[in-house]
């Protein structure tokens, strides 16, 4: 299974190596040709201001959105979330906006404020082992979308058809699950 990853900013190769380890083929993205044929799209952690920068001066804006709304299974993480949102609460940027959810960036706080919870996954049998990072939480959820895991009664982990985007970096713990859940996803 061919799996593209952003690969313009954030921790991409995290996300190959594990993929790699999951037994697919991990395909770095950087140029809009490069999203042909993949089977399911991840958009890693990182900076989201710099993510929707750098995708917009490489051409890859309209080509990502065309991609996730084809419906293959796309994974979001932490700014990947924040990348796919229709919108923040806070400065506006830019956004491919596939996802219906508006994102408070740097929720949790600062980068000290880092921290790592066990969480109830909608679909999951075991608790989730999550890193939280300067978080975003979902601030509003759209009709479509379905909250997964929560943080008190704040939303980290969302669904909405073949979309899977969480607040949190399943690929820095090693945990598969949440990347076997995107790829289980049907547009």
């Amino acid at each position: 299974m061919r799996v593209g990853v952003l690969a313009l900013q954030g921790d991409f190769r995290e996300h190959a190596r594990l993929l790699t380890r999951m037994g697919t083929e991990p395909v770095l993205i950087r140029k809009p040709a490069e999203l042909d044929g993949l089977e399911a799209l991840v958009i890693p952690g990182g900076e989201s201001t710099t993510i929707g920068k750098l995708a917009d001066r490489y051409g890859l804006l309209e080509p990502l959105r065309q991609t996730v709304r084809s419906g293959i299974p796309v994974l979001g993480t932490c700014a990947g979330l924040i990348f796919l949102a229709a919108g923040t609460t806070g400065p506006n940027q830019i956004h491919l906006g596939v996802l219906d959810v508006v994102v408070e960036r740097n929720a949790f706080g600062r980068q000290v404020d880092s921290f790592e919870a066990d969480l109830d996954v909608v679909g999951l049998a075991e608790p989730l082992h999550a890193v939280f990072i300067r978080a975003p939480i979902v601030d509003k959820v759209g009709a479509e979308v379905e909250v997964l895991a929560t943080v008190g009664d704040d939303p980290v982990m969302v669904r909405q058809g073949a979309i899977v985007a969480t607040s949190f970096h399943p690929e820095l713990t090693g945990e598969t699950r949440v990347h076997q859940l995107m790829l289980n996803q049907e547009g």
